[in-house]
Formats: structure tokens, C-alpha cells, sequence
């Protein structure tokens, strides 16, 4: 029974790299179709006048149906239908010198040009086989990222402040269960995973157990739970932070694995109230979340001169102490003598 559970459970990590594509997909940088499209048109055209240019040079070993000499209107005609492989045969190369160009030249061009025919076709036939490439890549480099399960509102808003903090779109990894939002996360130029985060399978191949952090933005407590489980079953290290409609549920969360836990319905809620009172508080907080503008709370190492002393008396607004994993706000006779050892969680102005 458990070697059969095993089997069912890593039947995707096992498959090969070619498999996966539609499963994972690994971005790329995007090209305009109308510029793809203008230089493969120039490309058959000065594949055309070269072919043309070489029989006007050797224009004396060919033989017009029609007699005389060919002109260049006659070149380029030859060039069109041999390069086309029409061959209507009505000029055609008589001597030995014009038959070797054909078999050097002319040939080699006429492979091009179908080439560049086809080309769209031929892409289209690669594709699987390059991102079948990127994934075995991928997969063989990808560490110490960020995993976000669900990317609705609060999977995006999360990304958002990611990128924001400056964490790169290619060290950041989606897994959802619908296509087109992960069409649009992969626009945004973020690696993705199609499936469900609750399976052990899934989240293998966006790395969970490799991963420095994983963020769980599901729409159901209940999904946030069994994914928090998952997750930390895979990985003991990783940072998990859930986010879960409603309070009751945060000690499930917190059993399951989880480092950190917001409960978002009733954050809403208190923002709500407070702006009805104070509207320029819930403004500042807003400002305090958007790492984009304005003020960000930050978090930064205690500097050489500053151990000893208390954390209100330094120059930056320090909110809070972080000490051995521990949390310490400004006011507690713990915080007031700093450590070496010691994080400050502060407030920044943006761009300074």
C-alpha cells in the first residue's frame, strides 16, 4: 500500500522533462509578431535578389525559351520560380559553369527559402522540444525562491510586494488550477505550475522543497490548511505564510506548519472601521504596505555603533526588535539595549 501511494504520488515528477510542458511553464522573452513577421519577409526577399543577382552575373550560360539574352526582369523571374521550386523550364542553365553555380548556390538558397516558408510551421514543432529544454533547466537550478499558491487578489497583491522589494520575476514560482490565470502570471513574467497545491506532486515541481518561502492565497481556509500540511511536509525550512478568511481558523493553520498567518477578512474589517473615523491612518498604513512610494517598513541589520544602545534613540523610526526569531516591540525592556545579532524592523523612505 505505501509503495503504491509513493508511486501515485511523484507519478509527475517522474515524468520526463517533455511531459511537463502545459504543466510548468518557464516565461521567455516575448517578441512582437509584426517584427517576426518583417524579417522573415526580408529575409526571403534578399534571398530572392541574391539568387537574382548571381544568374545576371552568369547570364550568358543560360538558355531562354524564347531565345536572346536574359535580362534582369528575366533573372529575377528564373529566381522567383526556382526558389519557389515551381520550375516552369523555359530558362534554364546550359553550361557547365551556370549548372555548378545552380548545384552551389541556387540550391542552397532554394532550401533557405523553403525553410523560411515553413518556418512558422517548424516553431510551432519546436516549441514543445525548447520548453521541454527550459523546464530541465529550470528545474535543475531553481533554489531558495518564492512559491505563491492561488494567484487571485491576494496572490497578486503578494507578487506585487514581492517584486516590489526587488525579488525577481524568475524567483518567483505560481501554481493555480486555472489557465488563464496563470496565463496571465506567465505574462507578467513568472514561472507556473498547473495543479493543485494540496498534492505533494505539484508542489515538487514548483520546487517547494527547495524553496526559501511559500506563500498560501487560497480562497478557502479549508485549501489553505491541507496546502500548508503539504508544504511543510516537503519542506521544514521554508518560510510558510497563509492567509485565511476568518480568525477561528488560525490555530489550524498554525498546526499545519505555518510561520506566519493573516487572517484577511478581519484585517479588512478594522481598516474599514478605522477609516471612518481616522481615514488618514488606514492612507499611511497603505503607504506603509506599497513598497512602490512613499514610506516602507524594512528590515535591517544592527550596525557596529549601535549595539548597546536602545533602538528610540537611532535616526531611523525603528518599529520593532527581532531577536532569535523573536519579535520585540519598541518600549520592551528587552529591546532597549541592542545585540549584535539583532534585526530592526524600520520605517524607510522609498528611493533613499
Amino acid at each position: 500500500m505505501p509503495g503504491r501511494f509513493r508511486r501515485r504520488v511523484d507519478r509527475l515528477t517522474d515524468l520526463p522533462d517533455f511531459a511537463l510542458v502545459g504543466i510548468v511553464r518557464v516565461p521567455e522573452l516575448q517578441t512582437s509578431p509584426w517584427r517576426a513577421i518583417s524579417w522573415r519577409v526580408l529575409f526571403a526577399l534578399s534571398l530572392l535578389f541574391l539568387a537574382a543577382g548571381i544568374v545576371y552575373l552568369d547570364r550568358a550560360g543560360y538558355r531562354d525559351a524564347q531565345g536572346g539574352e536574359l535580362s534582369l526582369l528575366d533573372c529575377m523571374y528564373y529566381a522567383t520560380v526556382s526558389l519557389s521550386t515551381t520550375g516552369y523550364g523555359d530558362i534554364t542553365p546550359v553550361t557547365p559553369e551556370a549548372r555548378l553555380v545552380n548545384i552551389l548556390v541556387i540550391t542552397p538558397l532554394r532550401v533557405l527559402f523553403l525553410i523560411l516558408l515553413v518556418g512558422t510551421t517548424l516553431a510551432v514543432l519546436t516549441e514543445r522540444s525548447r520548453q521541454a529544454f527550459k523546464i530541465q533547466r529550470w528545474r535543475r537550478t531553481v533554489r531558495n525562491h518564492t512559491v505563491v499558491v492561488g494567484y487571485g487578489t491576494k496572490g497578486r497583491s503578494a507578487v506585487d510586494a514581492l517584486l516590489g522589494d526587488g525579488v525577481q520575476p524568475a524567483d518567483i514560482v505560481v501554481v493555480d488550477t486555472d489557465t488563464g490565470i496563470l496565463e496571465t502570471a506567465a505574462n507578467s513574467g513568472l514561472v507556473t505550475v498547473h495543479g493543485s497545491a494540496t498534492k505533494q506532486d505539484v508542489l515538487r515541481l514548483a520546487g517547494a522543497q527547495h524553496a526559501a518561502s511559500i506563500i498560501v492565497a487560497t480562497n478557502r481556509d479549508d485549501t489553505a490548511v491541507l496546502v500548508t500540511l503539504t508544504a511543510r511536509e516537503l519542506s521544514s525550512k521554508a518560510k510558510i505564510v497563509v492567509a485565511i478568511r476568518e480568525a477561528e481558523n488560525t490555530h489550524l493553520a498554525r498546526q499545519s506548519g505555518a510561520d506566519s498567518v493573516v487572517v484577511s477578512s478581519e484585517t479588512a474589517g478594522r481598516l474599514l472601521g478605522i477609516a471612518t473615523t481616522t481615514p488618514s491612518v488606514v492612507e499611511i498604513m497603505e503607504d506603509l504596505l506599497t513598497p512602490e512610494a512613499g514610506f516602507a517598513i524594512a528590515e535591517r541589520d544592527v550596525e557596529r555603533d549601535e549595539v548597546g544602545g536602545s533602538p528610540r534613540h537611532l535616526s531611523d523610526l525603528v518599529l520593532g526588535v527581532v531577536r532569535g526569531g523573536q519579535l520585540m516591540r519598541v518600549g520592551d525592556p528587552k529591546a532597549d539595549a541592542l545585540e549584535s545579532a539583532d534585526k530592526l524592523l524600520y520605517v524607510r523612505r522609498v528611493g533613499n
